[in-house]
């Protein structure tokens, strides 16, 4: 249960209200419509002692509350309530529609927003001035964000363990942390990702991963598959663990260059990822017989005999985990110390507001600004259609039109509207 997809549907903004204080005694009261209340946002926050995504799985779509509506004496409609959407740390999250990475979720309470709520209509309070004294006029709440995003955790540790199954991987976990994973004498024991906290001494620890076993074909998904390869990524080191009894039938060798081969084939980076050689089992009296082969096989590399259940060589192994953690992390340091910027960077280009589009029926405008203008204007109110305008010309959408060539009659469409275009109407109201 480590991928989902789920539909965000942010709240919608409350309407503006058209209202006019009546009161005995107060001939003009003038407008006093309030404001609809701005829509829900739907919000990913990373939860500690999560680790899955299933209860997403029955739950497939987060919807947020909608703001309140304005009502008169210029009172305000609520905010709508928020979505909190709860994940485990490690959760990538990505449009489905775009493919695009909208964020990385490693850190506890770390948040971030899916679906923004949609923006309250202003009352016809908001529109009163010197020469519009009693606007009948006020906007329609912005509709809130909807999309379809895919969730996906990678677990986050410092060094996986990975080997074909039953090689002892779980058993070495168990071993050095306080971590009890299922442990038994048969293949595929392990069904899902486990972690344990291993730790040197009071202040010096690392996080340690057991992954499922990986055979032959589990790029392509045979045995558990890339459904597990995804959680080695996050590693900044693996733990090759080898079954030196080879009581499967299996050859040590061949099993450590198949899985090194099935590792390039999902992902080039992870044969780049520095490993330590485990040689576990050597308690079984069917390892001795391959030890002095497989030594001889790695040759001047260091490579260590342990036994995960005696407990035999595995503190020198952890030992040296931990010393190839803090060599990597003080490389990394030292190289973001030393990176030279050769060029200074530049700003972001300017976004245009807008896009024109000329077509044989007119022109069609694309553009987040124009687009909220139109959704939030009653288009069946002819105050609202002469805001509409103003608000286009402040854009620059007018002004654009008229250097693009629009005569009186062409056809204008914004999002799903279409108008007529005719400013000399406009202008004369």
């Amino acid at each position: 249960m480590d991928t989902a997809r789920i539909q965000v549907k942010a709240g919608d903004g409350g309407n503006g209200c058209i209202s006019f204080r009546r009161e005995k005694y107060v001939p003009r009261g003038g407008p006093d419509g309030g404001d609809g209340g701005n829509g829900g946002n739907v919000l990913l926050i990373v939860t500690p002692g999560m680790s899955t995504l299933i209860d997403l799985r029955h739950n497939p779509r987060q919807v947020a509350g909608n703001g309140g509506h304005g009502m008169g004496k210029q009172r305000d409609g609520a905010d709508g309530i928020d979505c909190i959407v709860r994940v485990p740390a490690g959760t990538l999250v990505r449009d489905l529609d775009t493919a695009e990475l909208l964020a990385d979720l490693t850190a506890y309470d770390e948040t971030v927003i899916v679906a923004r709520g949609g923006i309250g209509g202003k009352g016809n309070a908001r529109f009163k001035s010197s020469t519009f004294q009693a606007p009948r006029v006020a906007e329609r709440g912005e509709p809130g964000a909807e999309r379809e995003i895919s969730l996906e955790v990678k677990l986050i540790a410092d060094v996986g363990l990975v080997g074909y199954p039953n090689a002892g991987k779980s058993t070495l976990l168990a071993r050095t942390s306080a971590a009890t994973p299922k442990i038994a004498a048969y293949p595929f024991t392990t069904l899902r990702p486990n972690l344990g906290v291993v730790r040197i001494n009071r202040e010096q620890n690392f996080v340690l991963a057991d992954i499922p076993g990986l055979i032959e074909g589990a790029h392509k998904g045979a045995g558990l598959g890339h459904q597990f390869l995804r959680h080695i990524e996050r590693t900044k080191m693996l733990i090759h663990v080898i079954d030196l009894s080879a009581t499967d039938g299996r050859d040590p060798i061949e099993d450590y260059e198949q899985l090194n081969l099935e590792l390039g084939h999902y992902n080039e980076l992870l044969t780049k990822l520095p490993q330590i050689i485990a040689l576990n089992k050597t308690d079984m009296p069917e390892a001795e017989a391959n030890l002095a082969r497989v030594q001889k096989y790695f040759g001047k590399r260091k490579v260590f005999p342990i036994s995960a259940v005696t407990g035999a060589g595995v503190n020198p192994l952890i030992q040296q985990a931990y010393r190839s953690l803090q060599y990597l992390e003080t490389r990394a340091r030292k190289e973001a110390e030393t990176t030279i910027v050769f060029e200074a960077e530049l700003p972001p280009e300017p976004r245009a507001r807008f896009e024109l589009a000329e077509t044989r029926e007119g022109f069609v405008v694309s553009g987040e600004e124009p687009r909220r203008a139109v959704l939030m204007t009653d288009l069946e109110n002819e105050q609202a259609l002469i805001l509409l305008y103003r608000k286009l010309k402040k854009i620059g959408v007018i002004n654009a039109l008229e250097r693009a060539g629009a005569v009186e009659g062409d056809t204008i469409q914004i999002d799903e509207f279409e108008f007529t275009y005719s400013p000399r109407a406009m202008q004369s109201n």
